[in-house]
């Protein structure tokens, strides 16, 4: 039985999501990352697969989501964005080090994943820890510079007054290139690394997510099976089924 538990580690609110038979012991571990606006709840349906093939899985709160709502409207949180996602970057450590501490972890299997901003926050985890084993971004992007000036062209486009001088929209470029995979590729190390993406998708741009993994594959030349893209023709900005089988099937496979 797939037993849920929510729990509060060092504020970061989450859910718990283990096999009845395997939650005292030691097991591998998927942190998984909701979308923008989304909640950690609505990832469930991933937990359950994961769980049922005997992996123990996290689902955090992002800061500003769900329990941790400050109230903002979607061009409040918006402006938020880049925060949310380098805060994530950090608890994803700390909520690491709580399951391996109480030795309810394989150190050596940990899996990061999630959704839109969490595919995002993936790829950019990749390039700080090398303690993650495995990874797989749906509907995620590794350029998070070229993301920030989408983001903000957009905005202008829309009419929406940006609150931040040219001085700190460099800043907020020169601080986001320190988590751009596709600026220091060398640190994926040959793990493995999963794509999902929605060729249809007009929130995380297609494109630029399959430049970057097309320049990757000759860096996985000696194993190759470690690199994957589905590119699903008919998607928009939402995982398919097959995207999410994918996803039990690659942590299945490498951790």
């Amino acid at each position: 039985m797939v037993i849920v538990e929510k729990m509060h580690i060092a504020d970061i609110p989450l859910l718990h999501i283990v096999n009845q038979s395997d939650k005292d012991h030691k097991t591998p571990m998927v942190l998984f990352i909701h979308g923008f606006t989304s909640a950690k709840e609505n990832n469930l349906h991933y937990a359950y697969y994961l769980a049922e093939k005997g992996i123990r899985v996290i689902l955090p709160e992002a800061l500003y989501h769900g329990e941790r709502s400050k109230q903002y409207d979607t061009n409040e949180l918006g402006m938020q964005f880049w925060k949310i996602v380098l805060n994530e970057i950090e608890e994803l450590h700390t909520l690491k080090q709580y399951f391996e501490q109480k030795q309810l972890i394989d150190s050596n299997r940990i899996g990061v994943a999630g959704t839109s901003m969490g595919g995002i926050t993936t790829l950019g985890a990749l390039t700080k820890y090398d303690w993650i084993t495995a990874a797989v971004s749906l509907m995620g992007s590794p350029c998070y510079s070229t993301l920030l000036k989408g983001q903000l062209s957009s905005l202008q486009q829309s009419g929406v007054k940006i609150p931040l001088t040219s001085e700190q929209i460099e800043e907020q470029l020169k601080l986001l290139e320190r988590y751009d995979l596709s600026l220091q590729r060398e640190k994926l190390n040959n793990r493995p690394l999963l794509f999902w993406h929605g060729e249809r998708d007009d929130v995380v741009p297609f494109a630029p997510t399959y430049q970057f993994y097309k320049e990757i594959v000759p860096m996985y030349e000696k194993e190759p099976n470690k690199l994957k893209f589905i590119a699903d023709p008919l998607a928009d900005h939402k995982v398919s089924r097959e995207g999410v089988l994918a996803l039990v099937d690659w942590f299945v496979k490498y951790l």
